[in-house]
């Protein structure tokens, strides 16, 4: 299991790095960047349905897909060309027609009672946790400027995934006392610690380090906000870990998806970095981190 998730993190996070770099100098318009959510969104989204796909539930794949890139593409479009609407404006506006959409669609294909509205629910969490939490957390793109852009963002991965490794590392040493052993049977208490110290350790190394690679002579980000920042990061990372355990656990399986060997699917992979970004857009609007 350890070799599977060495071997996948050494091709994946490569990638990702390339990926943030191209999109860093092509400018603010963070085309490739776009690229990258929408191909997030579909393939979370085909997870999403097919997970859910059990007992009374019939989830649109094509409709979470669609309306959930409807409402990234709305981000961008409000973020970089309209200023009077505003990126989440325009995205709240997909999010509603969204809503209408799938009650057309279950309208439409209504037979007999007892199906309708957890058909619903279904396809409109799949479309909020895909769309609307992409939406949000890509806003990290431009919360402190376009040019700290991949700073900001480096700063919400690097913090939710050390979180992760924090906590597998710990839990695995040292874990004796569940923490939620009915939801996660696996998660211990002393794996929480390691999430939340992970993360903090994380987050000051890169927000002391990493600003003077993107402004010359720039300052490292106070030290106590930085760790704060990393600590809340490490906490909803986790509790983002054990809301996807949730979803997995109703219904009855062990993996979003096999997608790729020692991590699951995608949303195994994303789940504190998804839950994490609304948290983190509003940490980096409210704290004094941005000292640039």
């Amino acid at each position: 299991m350890l070799e599977w998730r060495l071997a996948v993190s050494a091709v994946l996070i490569p990638l990702l790095i390339a990926i943030f770099v191209i999109d860093h100098r092509s400018g603010e318009s963070a085309f490739w960047l776009l690229g990258l959510c929408i191909l997030l969104v579909w393939r979370g989204s085909y997870e999403f349905a097919d997970l859910l796909r059990t007992r009374s539930f019939d989830p649109s794949f094509p409709l979470i897909g669609g309306c959930s890139t409807a409402v990234v593409l709305a981000a961008w479009y409000g973020q970089l060309y309209d200023a009077e609407l505003s990126s989440l404006g325009a995205s709240m506006t997909a999010l509603s027609l969204s809503l209408l959409l799938v009650f057309l669609r279950s309208a439409i294909r209504y037979r007999e009672p007892g199906r309708s509205m957890e058909t619903v629910g279904a396809d409109l969490l799949g479309v909020s946790y895909l769309g609307a939490l992409i939406a949000v957390t890509v806003q990290l793109r431009w919360v402190a400027g376009a040019q700290a852009g991949y700073l900001v963002l480096a700063s919400l991965v690097i913090g939710a995934k050390c979180g992760d490794i924090g906590g597998y590392t710990l839990g695995r040493l040292f874990g004796k006392a569940k923490l939620v052993p009915r939801l996660s049977p696996g998660k211990t208490r002393m794996g929480g610690f390691g999430a939340l110290l992970g993360s903090s350790l994380a987050c000051w190394v890169w927000l002391h380090f990493a600003p003077g690679y993107f402004f010359d002579g720039a300052a490292p980000c106070p030290t106590g906000w930085s760790l704060l920042y990393g600590a809340v990061i490490g906490v909803v990372g986790l509790i983002g870990d054990l809301a996807e355990s949730l979803i997995k656990r109703d219904v009855e399986k062990k993996d979003a998806a096999n997608l790729m060997p020692g991590f699951g699917g995608l949303l195994d992979l994303l789940d504190s970095v998804l839950y994490s970004g609304p948290v983190a857009f509003v940490l980096w609007k409210t704290l004094p981190l941005a000292t640039w």
